[in-house]
């Protein structure tokens, strides 16, 4: 139940009081007491007036708080709000963990001080002092607590007067009662002073407690004064509330969206990979912005970017679908525009207002072109080796989970040297700039920085990442931000060889024949014995399901690599021979003698690939 004073006769209204010059801006005059209705018509006139300031100032002060979105803002708005129109100075606790929703609350639990504002430090004038997290302060002139924390046991004071919910004046026998254990080593109110202990109640329990205090030279607090505490406090708590679980579910979502996207990028050959991943500012922290880069057969490798339309959990989770979609259907080599029409599929039976936007890219080192699919997605900036940075003309199509649409696909020239730069919006749009100003200013930045390293020379592939992030301003992040950039190194035309061999029982000694030749012709001798051994065996089980002519293609880079193509589907499986048995070993060797080896599902057949090192 509310405590009341023992007496309040003569004091004065706080919105009558002489020294109240200084108010925060923009915030209504101080609330004051409302007197017996009964008197001459100036005190009814006056005590409307006190009630207009009053409503006044809790509207003022409880959007201020309403303000805040984080847990600082919020207790801070309550601070700012209420000192020193309303109290001299605030003390504001919270519950140490805050509980989230629907959490089973803890006994005893802990109190830790989160902040306190204008209380005078020892030897300071009279003045208001600056805010400060742990005062130490003098025991006979303000109030100040001894500890930061306090642990409220079940049965005690304290916990008495925080589960009454309603503010009580400090001078009450519950207040005197509960204070020393709030501020520590027994410290109350002192002489004088005048104070509120308000509880702060969210939507299912106490959630923390905060004081207010008035000095002996300014109007005691009033009964009245205990609702404004009581609505001070209801706002505080529940925005704090909203704050804690808008919080966690945004660590939650930004997790899950981290651990979705890839924690290393892969090296294929012939082009060079960076990525920078940056989750949006406070105001909307959780998107659905994706990267990607995806090995394919035949040394080529598929460049991926999306962006899931909001900003919530579920904007995450959808970027997780998509994104396992997408690697899903690279696997299956597929061309790009086939990609995003399967990805529309798949976003719309996740739902009818699941929409992404989407840019698919494959990029071959031994053709040096590129082919690239958009479906809404910002269109992808190639910088060229002499510095000349280029918006490519992609036929843009629509986002994902339209539905109904094709996707066309366009083949480009990917020169040796050239960056290609895929990006999300967040990058170049904002409320300060529209997208097709963003792209212009990424187009100059990304040339501005290539003259800087010279015409015969490309800028650090992670140095150029860094540079385009540099070109954000304070204002332009208001969202996500996925960024992936590739560089061509390609594979020349003298490192590749590539033959067709008809499926009959001639084409292991052909293969070894051909082999040997290439090997001569780039001189790695030494690999012979291991490359016809290796070649002989796969191209043998190739023969044995194809069809059609095999494709036989060596790759001289870093490493020798071998790719052996047929028209059957069915992938082959390493398992151990028995000593009876006459073949089942030759994957066996290819695993033992290559440096890696493996197996690609194609939309024609399969690709069985091994590598060897170069330098022995």
């Amino acid at each position: 139940m509310t405590e009341q004073p023992t007496s309040h006769e003569g004091r004065q209204p706080l919105a009558a009081r002489p020294h109240e010059r200084t108010r925060p801006r923009s915030e209504a005059p101080g609330p004051s007491a409302v007197p017996s209705p009964a008197g001459p018509p100036q005190d009814l006139a006056g005590t409307a007036r006190r009630e207009g300031d009053r409503l006044r100032f809790v509207g003022a002060a409880t959007r201020r708080i309403a303000r805040g979105i984080d847990l600082d803002e919020i207790v801070l708005g309550l601070c700012r709000a209420t000192v020193p129109t309303f109290s001299d100075a605030i003390l504001v606790y919270l519950r140490d963990p805050l509980p989230v929703g629907d959490e089973r609350p803890v006994s005893p639990f802990v109190l830790r001080l989160r902040r306190t504002d204008r209380l005078r430090l020892a030897g300071e004038d009279a003045d208001l002092g600056a805010a400060v997290p742990i005062p130490v302060l003098d025991p006979q002139t303000d109030l100040s607590p001894t500890a930061e924390l306090c642990e409220v046991r079940s049965g005690g004071a304290l916990s008495e007067v925080l589960r009454g919910v309603r503010p009580v004046f400090g001078d009450s026998a519950a207040a005197r009662a509960a204070l020393p254990e709030l501020l520590g080593d027994g410290r109350t109110v002192p002489s004088g002073h005048r104070a509120i202990l308000a509880p702060l109640r969210g939507r299912r329990r106490v959630i923390g407690a905060a004081v207010f205090l008035r000095r002996p030279d300014r109007p005691a607090f009033e009964p009245n004064d205990l609702l404004v505490a009581a609505q001070l406090a209801t706002h505080t708590a529940l925005g704090i509330d909203k704050a804690v679980l808008y919080g966690r579910e945004a660590y939650i979502a930004d997790e899950l969206q981290r651990t979705m996207l890839p924690d290393s990028l892969p090296q294929p050959t012939g082009v060079r990979l960076a990525s920078r991943y940056l989750p949006a500012a406070e105001t909307a922290r959780v998107g659905g912005d994706w990267y990607d880069a995806i090995p394919l057969p035949g040394s080529r490798v598929a460049l991926v970017v999306g962006d899931v339309m909001g900003h919530s959990m579920t904007s995450a989770a959808i970027m997780g679908q998509l994104r396992t979609t997408a690697q899903t259907l690279a696997g299956l080599d597929l061309p790009p525009q086939e990609v995003l029409h399967h990805l529309d599929e798949q976003a719309q039976r996740l739902g009818t207002d699941r929409m992404a936007t989407c840019l698919y890219a494959v990029y071959d080192p031994v053709a040096h072109r590129i082919t690239i699919a958009n479906a809404g997605h910002p269109p992808p900036i190639l910088l060229h080796l002499g510095g000349r940075a280029e918006v490519l003309r992609v036929p843009p199509g629509a986002p994902i989970g339209v539905g109904g649409v094709d996707f066309e696909a366009v083949e480009l020239d990917a020169p040796a040297g050239a960056t290609l730069l895929l990006y999300t919006d967040g990058l170049v749009e904002s409320r300060l700039r529209d997208v097709w100003t963003g792209i212009e200013q990424l187009r100059e930045r990304l040339a501005a920085t290539a003259q800087l390293t010279g015409p015969d020379h490309s800028p650090p592939l992670e140095a150029l990442c860094d540079d385009v992030l540099d070109m954000l301003g304070p204002g332009d992040r208001d969202d996500d931000i996925a960024l992936l950039a590739a560089r061509f190194d390609g594979i020349a035309p003298s490192d590749v060889a590539y033959w067709f061999l008809e499926p009959e029982d001639a084409a292991p000694g052909r293969a070894r024949r051909l082999a040997r030749r290439a090997l001569a012709r780039w001189g790695l001798e030494e690999l012979s014995d291991s490359v016809e051994l290796l070649v002989s065996e796969v191209v043998t089980n190739a023969v044995r399901y194809a069809e059609r002519p095999v494709t036989l293609r060596l790759l001289r880079t870093d490493v020798l690599r071998c790719e052996v193509g047929d028209d059957s589907p069915q992938l082959p499986r390493q398992r151990r021979a028995r000593d009876t048995d006459e073949g089942g070993r030759g994957l066996f060797l290819v695993n033992r003698l290559a440096r890696r080896w493996g197996a690609t599902r194609l939309s024609t057949g399969k690709v069985v690939w091994f590598e060897l090192p170069t330098r022995t």
